[in-house]
């Protein structure tokens, strides 16, 4: 019987990345489905990365998962040793917050008083070593079996930037997963970006117009309603570009289930014309009783809890929606249009 092909859209949320780990994990072993293409930004980015140089060489689906799990459970034993711990309060409070945690107060304090600027301790960007130690970016480069798109924002024109496999690397990945309020501007090629979620979260519109099938699963981890109100300005900041990052998500699926288009920054086009079957796995009920900064947390029992729902939420989307795969589109709008 023919494979089910399928193209993965990736949005970005700091740690809640590892939910979208679990998704992937779940989504390699069904046989019934080929994945095409990957498109992220931020920890999406990230994860299609990954997922990439697993795949690259002959590894395949058990390679790809085994690449995630490395990467993810390697991400969780930094924490241990990392200044960004939660406190006594923290724990007490729950939801995995970090929101009594000095460091996290300080960092997004140093970002409001004088803004993240090369060669400042506090804003040298810590992905770097760690991206470069983790992932081959050559693998990546080499990986025929997938195509990954990447997205990030230019700081001076405010338009996106789509790279695609063939051009990845730590610096690229980096621009894509780059908060400006926590850490410098990211320059690729003479250029400088920030995080791509301001303008795509994630990036659709490569995946529509790459001549790829007609399916599209987006993995959202990104939460449109909180039910704290956040008080303290790293709160604040935070969930502001949680909002900022929805907008723009919001903006493409209005356009593909409403017009059969997207929005296309790079090219500077009004849209791109091309019909899809959209549909979605969600971690907004997974997600909806952790703190706004339980996604810098990535204590190693939070990641696995995250990677645990993942699995489970795309067990649960398989078992509902997978025979309408190449039929129609399962996509519910209230998970995209209201809280």
């Amino acid at each position: 019987m023919p494979k089910k092909k399928i193209s993965l859209g990736l949005q970005g949320a700091g740690s809640y990345g590892a939910f979208t780990w679990g998704v992937l994990d779940r989504l390699l072993q069904e046989e019934s489905l080929e994945i095409e293409a990957l498109s992220g930004v931020s920890a999406g980015a990230i994860n299609a990365a990954v997922m990439a140089d697993g795949y690259a060489r002959g590894g395949g689906r058990e390679g790809a998962r085994a690449a995630l799990a490395r990467f993810w459970r390697a991400l969780g034993l930094t924490a241990v040793f990392s200044p960004l711990q939660r406190t006594p309060m923290d724990h007490l409070a729950g939801g995995f917050t970090m929101s009594h945690s000095p460091f996290y107060q300080l960092m997004e304090m140093a970002g409001a008083l004088v803004g993240p600027v090369r060669e400042m301790p506090l804003t040298v960007n810590p992905l770097r070593n760690f991206l470069t130690a983790h992932i081959d970016f050559e693998r990546v480069r080499a990986c025929e079996e997938l195509q990954v798109f990447i997205n990030a924002t230019n700081l001076n024109t405010g338009g996106g930037k789509v790279w695609t496999r063939a051009e990845l690397d730590v610096q690229r990945v980096m621009a894509s997963a780059c908060l400006p309020t926590v850490f410098a501007s990211v320059e690729v090629d003479g250029a400088l970006y920030w995080d791509g979620g301001y303008t795509a979260n994630p990036p659709l519109a490569p995946l529509v117009d790459a001549n790829l099938g007609q399916d599209l699963l987006v993995v959202q981890i990104n939460p449109i309603a909180r039910t704290e109100v956040p008080r303290s300005m790293a709160d604040i900041s935070n969930r502001a570009n949680e909002v900022a990052f929805n907008i723009s998500f919001v903006r493409e699926v209005n356009a593909l289930l409403h017009n059969r288009a997207v929005p296309n920054e790079e090219r500077g086009e009004a849209v791109t014309f091309a019909p899809v079957r959209l549909h979605m796995i969600s971690a907004l009920e997974g997600l909806k009783e952790l703190s706004i900064s339980s996604k810098f947390n990535s204590e190693p029992g939070f990641l696995e809890m995250l990677h645990e729902r993942g699995v489970a939420a795309a067990e649960a989307w398989l078992a509902e929606n997978l025979e309408d795969v190449g039929l129609c589109a399962t996509i519910d709008p209230a998970l995209v249009f209201r809280p």
